[in-house]
């Protein structure tokens, strides 16, 4: 009997530590894929219109390694003032999950930004920007690929300033957020 009730508490104490109230990221994006309030794009790499000519081997590299990019933005307006702050809460929570390690943080036009990664630091699965603005909202980008490296990450951001980023699906997520 008394090995039964260790065997029921070791599998209830599995339960609840499984059962975490926070949702992931990838959990998050699907829950609000049809929410009024976001907007939410899946980019192949390609659609970045970077010219490999005018990349460095590095950059080229760093640029390899990557599959596709989440974007998901919400536009804050005078009827979703409550939502804006509910959502956000939930994704800092996300964001604040330990499995996450910060690259680097910084003030953008737009607001505050954070850049966390997921993975090893030499093989990373998916970094996350995520920027908020009190006024304009908020814009969460998953960049997902395969073994990047957080030193490669600066090369890709030196790619994406050469890039050609008009007309198109992300021009439509930056436009969203004015």
């Amino acid at each position: 009997m008394k090995r039964i009730t260790m065997i029921i508490a070791v599998l209830l104490l599995g339960i609840v530590s499984a059962c975490n109230s926070t949702p992931s990221l990838q959990q998050y994006y699907v829950t609000n894929s049809e929410n009024p309030n976001f907007l939410t794009l899946d980019l192949p790499v390609g659609l970045l219109n970077i010219n490999k000519a005018q990349l460095s081997q590095e950059q080229n590299e760093s640029l390899g390694s990557l599959k596709k990019l989440n974007v998901l933005a919400f536009k804050k307006t005078e009827a979703n003032q409550a939502d804006f702050v509910k959502e956000k809460t939930i994704i800092k929570s996300i964001m604040a999950n330990e499995d996450f390690t910060e690259l680097m943080k910084m003030n953008t036009d737009f607001g505050k930004a954070t850049i966390k990664y997921l993975g090893d630091d030499d093989a990373i699965d998916e970094v996350v920007i995520y920027g908020d603005n009190d006024e304009k909202g908020f814009l969460v980008v998953r960049v997902l690929g395969n073994n990047m490296n957080p030193a490669k990450m600066i090369q890709f951001i030196q790619a994406l300033e050469k890039s050609n980023l008009d007309g198109g699906e992300l021009s439509e997520a930056l436009s969203f957020m004015k």
